[in-house]
């Protein structure tokens, strides 16, 4: 072999070798950057699930010191039970207008040819996100208290029917425009077979769609009751007796007369508050999976 071939050949070997060397580096630097990131979000989730066992818990994880006082404290609360049942009455009683409601409007949009069809539901899907609850807050107060005085007090101030209507005023604009993705990618060859046997409209969406988009209504159901379960503003503002006040808000209430944390009685009341949605969650994902577009191929 020539020394200008060898030579060559030298080049060709030490680039490739440089190449793979580099390639490794940056292999090695992504997966030590994410092990950190990991480690970040991780640190706070292990000091919730240890320190509900812990005698006396502080702001840095350690090994606790075994103890069950803090859940019978908790449970020796008279409003920590059933503020846990009104934060299920409230989110399911939204999760259930939110998928009905998103299901009718999104087949409707899908189906039916408007002129401004999409434009309206942008319009929604804007208007609802740029007006916030925090701003939106006096004129439904305002609102809400009106209507209860003036139709029936179960849709006025301090009624869980009234927050659900609240709340599902909020969550029905996006709940739509991602359910409408569902239905647009059923061929609709399958609702004109049915009609063809003397299916009626109705008939057609519960036997025919709703089987179909069942992964997205799943998604739709558990994104509206996560909504509902976190969410403070709107119960603390509609509701003003303490037995119909969710969870989130009698979270408040954890601290010490000198208004500090009782980080005992808050991680303990945190976890068993946090567990209803860590358990929905990890069933429906391994019953239905969560997709936020269409899972039918025309």
């Amino acid at each position: 072999m020539s020394p200008k071939r060898s030579t060559a050949a030298a080049d060709i070997g030490e680039a490739a070798a440089r190449k793979t060397a580099v390639a490794l580096a940056r292999r090695v630097g992504f997966y030590a950057v994410t092990c950190l990131i990991s480690v970040f979000f991780a640190l706070p989730l292990l000091w919730l699930v240890t320190a509900p066992f812990d005698a006396s818990p502080a702001y840095a994880i350690e090994f606790p010191e075994p103890t069950l006082r803090n859940f019978e404290t908790i449970l020796s609360n008279p409003y920590a039970l059933p503020s846990l049942l009104n934060s299920l009455i409230l989110a399911v009683g939204t999760a259930l207008f939110v998928v009905t409601g998103a299901a009718l409007a999104a087949y409707a949009l899908s189906r039916v040819r408007i002129p401004g069809r999409d434009a309206l539901l942008y319009v929604l899907l804007l208007l609802s996100s740029v007006v916030t609850g925090t701003a939106a807050m006096v004129p439904l107060f305002l609102m809400v208290s009106e209507v209860g005085g003036a139709i029936h007090p179960v849709l006025g101030v301090d009624s869980h029917f009234s927050v659900t209507l609240v709340m599902t005023g909020g969550l029905l604009p996006a709940a739509i425009f991602m359910l409408k993705d569902f239905v647009d990618s059923i061929p609709p060859s399958y609702e004109e077979s049915a009609r063809v046997f003397g299916a009626s409209p109705f008939r057609v969406l519960k036997d025919v769609v709703v089987p179909l988009i069942t992964p997205g209504l799943a998604t739709i159901a558990v994104w509206s009751i996560v909504n509902v379960w976190g969410n403070f503003l709107v119960p603390f503002i509609l509701l003003r007796d303490a037995d119909k006040q969710p969870a989130a808000v009698l979270i408040r209430t954890l601290y010490t007369e000198a208004g500090q944390p009782n980080l005992a009685l808050l991680a303990t009341f945190s976890l068993l508050y946090s567990l209803p949605v860590v358990a929905m969650y990890l069933f429906v994902s391994k019953k239905y999976g969560f997709r936020f577009h269409g899972g039918i191929k025309s």
